[in-house]
């Protein structure tokens, strides 16, 4: 509790209903383990809405930049990369609470759910407080970011395709593992280069799993 407390004296905010804030933080394995604690699950869903339109706010205002443009500067700011360094930087993972079948588990699957705290994080504070100071929290933490134009998200298709067209090969993805309930997905894809595997990856979007593969079949090709 007393890491809790210190999160919002960092956020400055004062919480109404505590028990949205610990819900955030409870990885399902967590809650298998004690019957009727709600995992994060459901609040990572509309933080991940909710992260998205504040940073899509924040680049319409403040930036000029095409449709597409922006798309690609948000895509950089609300990845998995990025989630888990916002996380971090709170120290969101030392709340986390995983069941024992978690401990010990691969360094993606943790890093995959440092990542969705932080969404679910900002929900828990959307349905306390409102819209306004989840709004002036996610801005708080990743305006930073993107004014100092750190980078998370690099477009390794594009550069898988381009340095694959100088040999006249080919790149196709393809989908190798579906898995999770349907609002919690994970995808793990291949990047296939005439016929031969060359990067796999697991993300929860097809697009971000397809970006993980490409830029392991980026890092084997530079060998």
């Amino acid at each position: 509790m007393e890491e809790l407390e210190n999160l919002f004296k960092r956020l400055n905010i004062k919480p109404k209903n505590t028990e949205l804030y610990k819900r955030a933080f409870r990885h399902s394995s967590y809650s298998n383990e004690h019957k009727g604690l709600e995992s994060y699950e459901r609040l990572e869903f509309l933080g991940d809405a909710i992260v998205d339109l504040v940073v899509a706010d924040y680049l319409f205002e403040n930036y000029k930049e095409s449709e597409g443009e922006m798309s690609k500067v948000r895509a950089s700011y609300v990845c998995e990369d990025a989630l888990y360094e916002y996380s971090i930087k709170l120290g969101l993972d030392k709340l986390l609470k995983v069941g024992h079948g978690e401990t010990g588990k691969d360094s993606k699957t943790l890093k995959a759910s440092v990542s969705d705290i932080f969404e679910s994080l900002c929900a828990a504070i959307y349905l306390d407080l409102g819209f306004a100071t989840v709004r002036r929290v996610v801005l708080k933490i990743v305006s930073p970011y993107i004014e100092k134009g750190v980078k998370f998200f690099e477009d390794y298709k594009s550069a898988l395709q381009e340095a694959v067209q100088t040999t006249k090969n080919s790149v196709t993805y393809e989908l190798v593992k579906e898995e999770g309930p349907s609002h919690d997905k994970k995808f793990t894809i291949n990047a296939v280069i005439d016929g031969i595997v060359y990067g796999t990856g697991t993300a929860k979007s097809k697009k971000e799993a397809e970006m993980e593969a490409a830029k392991e079949a980026l890092a084997k090709l530079a060998v």
